[in-house]
């Protein structure tokens, strides 16, 4: 299958079979990092990663696949960027572009990404925005690949807040790879009708269904996959706490979802997650609220079916296979 060229901006712009193409791709690659194998076949290559909106594990992987490939890359943060400020979106898109093969770019809106894409002249990839998360999903499909042995007719439930980035990622990632899909928050979280929409138009093709719930114990019963994110998204004010904490509560991630979900259910988070109070924030909400657990409890975080961190490694090696694809390495 060749991707030479394609930007890599939301799960929508791909069909099924290009996205277990590069799963795939992602499990080669990862094997031959496992066993000591040089891919550095994209030397003399160069790309740049702008980060509007930090991250630990986004840029580490794109950083480590980058380097596993043979390229150099150029890190621009807030501060090192004048993107939308002292220069237009279209502007920055095309300087980089006569400098770098590829960009990656993480921050807000879905409308940058797209707008650097179609101006850049070379292959765009979506670290992040506010409204999709696409090299997240490809992480998590090869997670649950290695987990539940492959992707159709798996159960999967979201809990929280569904209205954003991860919420619709995986609505939409399991409309187009045949899993069943429920969004379990309270009404005012659901994902936005016109995705919904989509989606379902999508999952008739696929036979996967979607499903919005605001019933905690309707939502998890007899899932394979319980995946939940952080209440609070960076770059959001501190006064939405406290309607968060009250609103969300009912959704948590414990023990008693585990068991609804099944003996073999797995817990799933993009991280990072507030489960305990070795943090500045999970401290600071500890002082104000009273509650030392959000999303998840720490119990569960720490159980045997929490594959979090192998989410977390399977970031760079999907990562890589993405910019490999795109970038028309030879593998």
């Amino acid at each position: 299958m060749d991707l030479t060229g394609k930007h890599f901006l939301k799960l929508l712009d791909y069909t099924p079979e290009e996205i277990a193409y590069l799963v795939d791709l992602a499990a080669t690659l990862k094997a031959k990092k496992k066993a000591g194998e040089t891919v550095d076949v994209l030397r003399g290559k160069n790309v740049a990663l702008i980060f509007e909106k930090t991250s630990t594990r986004t840029r580490c992987s794109f950083e480590t696949a980058a380097h596993d490939l043979g390229m150099g890359t150029t890190y621009l943060d807030p501060k090192s960027s004048q993107i939308g400020k002292k220069e237009s979106i279209a502007d920055t898109a095309r300087v980089l572009g006569r400098i770098y093969e590829g960009i990656e770019y993480r921050g807000f809106g879905q409308e940058i990404v797209e707008e650097l894409a179609k101006y850049a002249g070379v292959p765009v990839w979506n670290g992040l925005t506010n409204e999709f998360h696409p090299t997240q999903m490809l992480a998590d499909l090869l997670t649950i690949k290695e987990k539940l042995g492959g992707f159709k007719g798996v159960r999967l439930v979201y809990m929280g807040d569904a209205r954003y980035n991860m919420g619709n990622s995986w609505m939409v990632t399991c409309a187009k790879m045949g899993m069943h899909f429920t969004a379990c928050a309270p009404k005012a979280y659901f994902p936005d009708p016109e995705l919904v929409a989509k989606c379902e138009a999508i999952a008739k093709t696929t036979g996967a269904t979607i499903t919005l719930t605001d019933d905690p114990i309707a939502g998890t019963t007899d899932q394979d996959v319980v995946y939940t994110d952080v209440w609070v998204s960076m770059g959001e004010p501190e006064a939405v706490w406290d309607e968060r904490i009250r609103d969300l509560s009912p959704y948590q991630v414990n023990k008693a979802v585990m068991k609804r979900a099944g003996k073999n259910a797995i817990f799933m988070h993009c991280l990072p997650a507030f489960h305990d109070l070795n943090t500045e924030i999970g401290k600071e909400i500890h002082e104000k609220y009273g509650i030392s657990e959000m999303e998840v409890s720490h119990e569960v975080f720490e159980s045997a079916a929490s594959v979090v961190f192998d989410e977390a490694e399977n970031r760079m090696h999907t990562i890589k296979a993405v910019m490999a694809a795109t970038l028309g390495a030879k593998l």
